[in-house]
């Protein structure tokens, strides 16, 4: 039995992304992965499938031919470039497939206010993430984003080490997404539930680096938004790799003597930290079962 805690905290937690790397499988592969992963004992923590806007028309394709389950597809669909044709991509995709996918939320890096602006207006009635460079200050993005109701998201690695951003930069990002009341998502990286030194991807060879726990980073986020954590010990939430020390029980879990109930648990995923995109939906299920956790 997976205990009420856990349930509130990893339900819906993970984007698809198999189309992206390290794994960057060709559509059919992904589409029968995410087919599978839907009828598994652990899909309750399984979200969107990710897609490029410019291959809808190839996921449709694909999902004619091995999609079995009778569900409609929830899809964040990434759009970059030409905009209002992104638009319209979408909405004859979805127009095309009422009972089989539909596109409910978009991705997309605005350079500016202005771009925030125009892209909500494009995309007016669909959920929009606004990739945040974590780099910068992004105090004028995260206002920029909630003048129209966005999301935001954060990019949290890739497959060279200088992609992952530092726990400073992390913990700047959620607190400051906190404060200015904007939900965000995560995307690449985090492929486990604790920090540590793995391979960056998946070939015998690559080389190691050290990535960020998606435990880590969704737990910081629950402990943030409720201010039961003092503002130096975010960054050490953060680097935590030891798993031995966060306990769970049917009241809620707990951190080194920091506690959060199952309902705050629920309520910092709705509120605050949504889901993140991962290209891999075994492994971090793999993992989770390697603590016991499921």
């Amino acid at each position: 039995m997976v205990s009420h805690p856990i349930k509130k905290l990893f339900t819906g937690l993970i984007d698809y992304a198999g189309l992206f790397p390290p794994a960057k499988l060709e559509m059919e592969p992904a589409v029968i992965e995410y087919n599978r992963q839907r009828k598994s004992r652990e899909s309750w923590i399984l979200a969107r499938f990710i897609v490029p806007a410019a291959r809808l028309q190839e996921l449709e394709s694909a999902m004619k031919q091995h999609k079995d389950d009778d569900g409609v597809w929830p899809l964040s669909v990434l759009v970059g470039g030409d905009l209002e044709a992104a638009r319209d991509r979408i909405d004859a995709f979805n127009a095309r497939n009422t009972h089989q996918a539909q596109a409910e939320a978009v991705e997309y890096k605005p350079s500016s206010a202005e771009d925030v602006e125009t892209a909500a207006k494009i995309f007016d009635g669909l959920e929009i993430f606004n990739e945040v460079d974590h780099r910068v200050d992004p105090t004028p993005m995260f206002r920029a984003i909630k003048q129209v109701e966005g999301r935001a998201k954060i990019r949290t690695g890739g497959v060279t080490e200088d992609a992952f951003p530092s726990p400073q930069e992390i913990s700047r990002f959620v607190r400051g997404a906190r404060m200015t009341g904007i939900p965000f998502k995560a995307t690449a990286g985090l492929h486990h539930p604790l920090r540590g030194d793995y391979r960056l991807t998946y070939e015998s060879d690559a080389p190691s680096g050290t990535m960020h726990g998606f435990l880590n980073v969704f737990l910081t986020a629950a402990f943030v938004h409720h201010g039961e954590l003092p503002a130096e010990m975010v960054e050490e939430l953060l680097q935590e790799k030891n798993g031995g020390v966060f306990e769970f029980s049917t009241a809620g879990v707990s951190w080194r003597g920091h506690r959060l109930s199952a309902d705050e648990l629920a309520e910092a995923r709705d509120e605050l930290a949504l889901s993140y995109g991962s290209c891999s939906f075994q492994e971090p299920i793999d993992d989770l079962r390697g603590l016991r956790l499921l």
